[in-house]
């Protein structure tokens, strides 16, 4: 990263969710934290084929930030606090073949910052809701967030259901069983992780990423809809978007 002045306008439009604008200093690296939204890995002028808007939703302390820095930085985040607003980070990965940019909110759980954290919902492709398998409360209230992640964001958005914290095993508030019936009833994928061990963290964004390419190539998802969450990184990938059985009609001679 580089300090230099860059205008307040830039900022605004590069983080309004639409294909970066070009580096006015010609650097690779992001040159800016954002108001509550700590960069986690601010390389944001990779190229890659596809970018999808992710969020990470779940009660105060069930482990969202610490998941987050596991999946970011391959480590676990000793000194975690309450997020306050959001944190932001991003990754490129691998996913089928394809180079997948995700663009990574992590919300706040607390009530008191509830109004602030839906603002983001909007926009969004894929979620982690996470729940503390320690805690019957936060597994109580998965319903809230999951009517508010399809209300506020898209009911089309894919969701991948994690209970964390699944070393604390000895401590378990909420059987595996349990929750896998609640994903199967409201449609969600399903995975124990731990942020601790890193265990299933990357598999689950991964998970989720790669139903959302096979969403897309399916014709199920269209990322040229407004508010999809799902940029084009490669203009020439768009055939992807074409649905099952589709034909292309040959235009035919004019016989005029």
């Amino acid at each position: 990263c580089f300090s230099g002045h860059v205008s307040k306008d830039w900022l605004r439009r590069c983080f309004a969710f639409r294909k970066p604008p070009q580096n006015p200093l010609n650097r690779k690296c992001c040159p800016f934290p954002l108001p509550h939204a700590r960069v986690l890995q601010p390389c944001l002028f990779r190229s890659s084929d596809f970018l999808f808007k992710f969020l990470v939703i779940g009660s105060a302390g069930t482990g969202k930030s610490c998941l987050l820095h596991q999946f970011i930085e391959n480590k676990f985040k000793q000194d975690s606090n309450h997020t306050i607003g959001v944190e932001f980070g991003s990754k490129v990965v691998n996913v089928g073949g394809k180079t997948v940019k995700l663009q990574i909110w992590d919300t706040a759980g607390q009530e008191r910052f509830r109004s602030v954290t839906r603002s983001y919902y909007r926009g969004a492709a894929g979620a982690l809701l996470v729940y503390d398998i320690t805690s019957r409360e936060t597994y109580n209230a998965l319903t809230n967030w999951l009517t508010d992640a399809r209300t506020l964001a898209s009911p089309s958005i894919v969701i991948i259901l994690c209970g964390n914290k699944k070393d604390l095993d000895a401590d378990r508030e909420v059987t595996f069983l349990e929750a896998s019936r609640f994903a199967q009833e409201n449609e969600l994928m399903f995975l124990e992780t731990s942020a601790l061990t890193g265990e299933n963290v990357e598999e689950a964004f991964l998970k989720c990423a790669r139903t959302i390419l096979n969403k897309i190539e399916s014709g199920e998802l269209d990322p040229e809809r407004m508010g999809s969450g799902i940029q084009y990184g490669d203009t020439s990938l768009r055939h992807l978007r074409q649905p099952r059985g589709a034909q292309t009609q040959s235009k035919q001679p004019c016989g005029c």
